[in-house]
């Protein structure tokens, strides 16, 4: 169990903002073989109070997670549809197991997208919450894959889609069709309310029974009703379904959305409350599962779903476009202040972090293609705090922008046909550019996007202060110039970044107070190196130290500092 500390004297006085700060175990590329806690031992009462740790953290501070698109991601059998057997397959390219070697990307941790059984290729209207989409393969090959996975320390979390079913679901059809234990599954009106959803859209249609329900989505996405305590034990019943089967925790769809309260539609008391129970039951049946939710809004409301009785983790939205303007426009600044103002409402780093995902622009289309801003901004995010989530072709520059189908096409392989990803025709066109933009291209180029990915995490995995260190910002005389220093105990870290263009300008930091003091020696682990060693005043101070030479547009170092 991670152990937390206040952080105290001048960097507590320095950093207002940074409530406390923690240290992490020691970190691995490949951790330990993981056992199914439910498994293991008997599993507790459901429904009775989980036991609150002392602390927040969990085997999630430590990792960084990949999000795979299971049907886009690698097809075993030529179908032209990704599968369990696929990812099987590409366990060595994201984790290979050992410890000593390099080549793999270093991931601790998968996102499965919904891999429930569903009429739609994108599988967020789920038709049966204890199964697995038959395209992907059969439950065996899932337990396969789990077994595998945790054999190299690999841990598996599953999007978990409670807002709403499809309306192929067997519950929505009985509600149709007038079974009355099902009809109270979900919102019903005799007649168009003629009301508007959270966003303004319509969220009500008509059914062949010629009443109306209500679906914030998508009409064919029909929102459960929580009202009914009914919906909520057969929730709690899939979720210990797949906990049972040593699923490691879930990422919550649309968390906003479960309980409409009058004209409140969103972010609701019940809605908060509802997470809170539902903690309280999987809790006991593994402590150690780890829940993750979908919450785009302001940083005081998404608050209100953390720990210590909520969600174990939230995403963040802003900080992902912050960091993404940083290195778009060349305002360190962007990105300093968005963490700041995240470390304020999540100071035990209860919060997720990531660029990209299934639902928004790729980062190489949002950058126009330019690499050094899109690997400026993989430096920020994946030296930061929080738990990164790399969405599956970051890593080597995929592109793609809305409709969502285009945001997840196959993955792109090698220059082999259909760049690898099927020896069929895929469900999908493979992406523009495959025959260049590929793993195995970038993995022979020590300079690619990929590399530039496989170095920085196994360089977070390696360094506490990476993941869990405390995040104190040095202030610049140059807008473009992020520099942070990160400490976790002796452990210390001087992050620095270049987020704007080319310029002969010498750049100074400076630090007006802080946890150092007395001169420290530095090696340069990443990057080029700019100086042998930095002084810190008696109060911890540093007064205008020149970045010298100029640091070039998109140059960024890790220097670690340490005493004689």
């Amino acid at each position: 169990m991670n152990q937390h500390k206040l952080a105290s004297g001048l960097l507590a006085a320095l950093l207002l903002l940074l409530a406390a700060c923690q240290a992490a175990p020691k970190a691995t590329q490949a951790p330990a073989p993981i056992e199914n806690p439910t498994a293991a031992a008997p599993a507790a009462e459901p429904g009775a109070e989980a036991a609150q740790p002392e602390d927040v953290t969990g085997w999630w501070n430590d990792v960084v997670f990949y999000e795979i698109f299971v049907r886009s991601f690698k097809d075993s059998d030529g179908d032209g549809v990704g599968d369990f057997q696929g990812i099987l397959q590409q366990l060595d390219y994201l984790n290979d197991g050992d410890p000593e070697t390099n080549t793999d990307l270093g991931i601790g941790a998968l996102w499965l997208m919904p891999i429930n059984p569903s009429p739609s290729y994108h599988g967020y209207d789920v038709t049966d919450y204890k199964a697995v989409n038959p395209d992907y393969g059969t439950l065996d090959d899932f337990k396969q894959l789990l077994e595998a996975c945790h054999a190299r320390g690999i841990r598996v979390i599953m999007d978990f889609v409670v807002n709403h079913t499809s309306t192929q679901h067997p519950w929505f059809k009985a509600a149709v069709a007038g079974d009355t234990k099902y009809k109270d599954y979900y919102v019903w009106s005799d007649k168009d309310p003629g009301s508007l959803g959270p966003w303004g859209q319509k969220p009500w249609y008509r059914a062949s029974n010629g009443k109306f329900y209500y679906a914030v989505f998508w009409d064919q996405m029909p929102d459960l009703n929580y009202h009914n305590p009914a919906v909520t034990e057969e929730i709690q019943a899939a979720s210990a379904f797949w906990l049972d089967l040593g699923v490691d925790g879930f990422r919550v769809d649309a968390a906003r959305y479960l309980f409409e309260e009058g004209v409140a539609l969103q972010d609701t008391k019940g809605t908060i409350q509802w997470f809170q129970d539902w903690r309280g039951f999987y809790k006991p049946l593994n402590p150690q599962a780890y829940t993750v939710g979908e919450v785009w809004t302001d940083l005081q409301i998404t608050a209100k779903y953390s720990q210590p009785k909520g969600l174990d983790s939230l995403f963040m939205f802003d900080l992902a476009e912050d960091i993404k303007g940083a290195a778009y426009s060349g305002d360190a600044s962007l990105a300093i202040k968005s963490y700041l103002d995240v470390l304020k409402y999540f100071p035990d780093l209860q919060f997720s972090t990531f660029l990209a995902n299934h639902d928004q622009q790729r980062l190489m289309s949002y950058f126009g293609g330019k690499e050094s801003k899109a690997k400026v901004a993989a430096f920020i995010y994946l030296t930061g705090p929080g738990t990164p989530f790399v969405y599956y072709g970051e890593e080597i520059g995929m592109t793609g922008s809305k409709p969502d189908e285009n945001l997840r096409t196959p993955m792109q392989w090698s220059a082999q046909p259909n760049s690898a990803f099927t020896s069929g025709m895929p469900w999908e066109p493979v992406n523009k550019g495959w025959e260049e933009t590929n793993v195995e291209t970038q993995a022979a180029n020590p300079e690619s996007l990929l590399n530039w990915y496989k170095g920085l995490i196994q360089l977070r995995n390696a360094h506490p202060a990476l993941r869990a260190g405390v995040y104190l910002p040095l202030t610049s005389s140059c807008r473009r110039v992020y520099a942070v220093l990160r400490q976790e105990g002796d452990d210390i870290l001087l992050t620095l970044a270049s987020t704007g263009i080319p310029s002969s300008e010498n750049c100074t930091i400076a630090l007006e107070g802080g946890p150092l003091s007395g001169t420290y020696q530095a090696e340069t682990l990443w990057g080029e190196p700019l100086f042998d060693e930095i002084s810190f005043g008696a109060d911890g101070s540093l007064k205008d130290f020149f970045l010298a030479p100029a640091l070039s547009g998109g140059q960024t170092l890790i220097v670690r500092l340490s005493q004689p």
